[in-house]
């Protein structure tokens, strides 16, 4: 995808209202220039990590997705919605937080990541994506904006690990986390290799304190867009009022001087971050181990075959 765009679009957005949700869309990719032609084929790739806990919070909303499906339709693409969870399949996830019920009566495809196909990153590692990915026009990327116990935050840039299929993310945890920057490395590499479109993160209630599956409830009230992953993340941080640094992707983003990964050099065609500026979010102040030990990737491979 091209990283080259400066612009990020702000609103606000108090509740999961889809109307309301879809203009504020609309707006989004109106302000930033994003057009879908007719028979694209556009795939959404929401945040599915588990429907296990927490009520669904951990997932993207399914108002956000089936705002964002809609929309893709009235211009006339082919949509398609999937994802690798944590623990369990695409299907089931979106059955149980309620996205499958969102887009019932809608004409699109609700996928599980399923087959794969090896791509070589620049750091010469060999990572299994989904074929579904590579197969699709624009990818949508569709973030829930969240605290995370091992990299601060997860946003746009973070969710599009969700692309490596099952089990080959926690290997690539327990295989290159706490290595240097191998980890983080990994995720900015990701995006050289995936399609381009457009992320729409889902902040209307983001989750502080601890996550991705075990925070708590964070009425942030906005809908963040952009054409440029590290922009929207950098963005966010702002809005959050939180140090950048603190964020091991956004210094590798930093380190690498990607477009986007500087405050200052960003746009906001419609509101500024200190126009939504948040307080009180809370994200954590000491990060675990981004590696897993042995055991937990073998108790993690029961879970997925226990849930599927």
């Amino acid at each position: 995808m091209e990283l080259s765009a400066g612009e990020v679009g702000l609103v606000a957005c108090g509740q999961y209202d889809r109307q309301l949700l879809k203009g504020r869309v609309d707006a989004l990719c109106d302000a930033l220039g994003f057009r879908v032609s007719a028979g694209s084929r556009v795939l959404l790739k929401p945040n599915l990590v588990s429907a296990v806990r927490n009520k669904g919070l951990a997932c993207t909303h399914p108002e956000v997705v089936a705002a964002v499906a809609e929309w893709c339709l009235d211009q006339g693409a082919k949509v398609r919605v999937g994802d690798s969870p944590a623990f369990g399949s695409a299907l089931g996830v979106m059955a149980a937080c309620g996205i499958s019920a969102a887009l019932k009566g809608l004409p699109v495809t609700l996928i599980n990541f399923e087959a794969v196909r090896a791509v070589r990153l620049a750091s010469g590692l060999s990572v299994g994506i989904a074929q579904a990915v590579g197969e699709c026009d624009l990818l949508v990327n569709l973030p829930k904006i969240k605290a995370h116990g091992q990299l601060y935050l997860t946003m746009a840039v973070k969710n599009y690990f969700g692309a490596v299929v099952g089990f080959r993310k926690p290997w690539l945890h327990a295989r290159h986390g706490d290595i240097g920057n191998r980890f983080e490395g990994m995720l900015v590499d990701l995006l050289d290799v995936l399609p381009g479109g457009i992320t729409v993160a889902d902040g209307v209630v983001a989750m502080h304190e601890d996550g991705p599956v075990s925070g708590t409830p964070f009425p942030l009230h906005l809908l963040a867009g952009g054409l440029n992953p590290v922009a929207v993340d950098t963005a966010l941080l702002g809005v959050l009022g939180l140090s950048p640094e603190a964020s091991p992707i956004w210094r590798e983003c930093l380190r690498r001087n990607i477009a986007g990964s500087n405050l200052v050099d960003l746009s906001f065609p419609l509101a500024r971050p200190e126009e939504l500026a948040a307080q009180g979010f809370q994200a954590p102040s000491r990060l675990k181990p981004v590696s897993f030990h042995p055991w937990r990737l073998l108790l993690g491979g029961m879970k997925r075959v226990m849930v599927r």
